[in-house]
């Protein structure tokens, strides 16, 4: 029985359109350019600015550059893992810069990667705010307005959690996926 030929060319449309997320991440390459951009400005500001700053100032620009990185590898993980998995395969088997993750990554294990991610940027956020509000009770402890601080503290808190507390459901969620995979693989039910 031969099949029409209409569903096979919505299928060969609608598989092909999946290249529309390709300047997507395009512009994730170029987000990433602002981003060099913004850590080589800090970077020479703290540079030029050393001998002038207090340990403190330092230690909060010094963490801000980390979060750039932070987010710059989220990009790459967003980039590289998104464009794997939902436009084409990069063919990378024989290049020795292959990241090991890229060989194993799927929607599930790059959510899960993600979420990571967004954990350590919380955390960076965190402690820079911890930082800046230490750093500020101490110069005037009296003339702080801890209310609206306090506040802002649980607010950032309370995200940071969020993320974590979504990273783990994701984790567990991908856990009872992966083994009722390999369960349904194997045979069993």
């Amino acid at each position: 029985m031969k099949q029409h030929p209409v569903p096979h060319y919505l299928e060969a449309f609608l598989f092909g359109s999946r290249w529309l997320q390709a300047p997507l991440y395009v512009g994730l390459v170029l987000a990433q350019g602002v981003y060099v951009f913004k850590f080589l400005q800090e970077l020479y500001h703290l540079v030029m600015s050393a001998t002038s700053l207090a340990e403190v100032d330092i230690m909060l620009i010094v963490l801000g550059l980390i979060d750039v990185v932070m987010v710059a590898n989220l990009l790459i993980m967003v980039i590289v893992g998104g464009y794997e998995t939902f436009v084409s395969r990069l063919d990378l088997d024989e290049h020795p810069d292959q990241p090991e993750w890229l060989s194993h990554v799927n929607a599930g294990v790059l959510k899960i990667k993600l979420a990571v991610s967004l954990i350590g940027i919380s955390s960076i956020h965190l402690l820079k705010l911890f930082i800046e509000v230490g750093s500020k009770m101490a110069e005037a402890p009296d003339a702080f307005a801890l209310t609206r601080v306090e506040h802002g503290i649980i607010f950032q808190i309370a995200i940071h959690l969020t993320f974590v507390v979504s990273a783990l459901f994701m984790a567990y969620t991908d856990r009872v996926m992966t083994g009722t995979l390999q369960l349904d693989k194997s045979g069993k039910h």
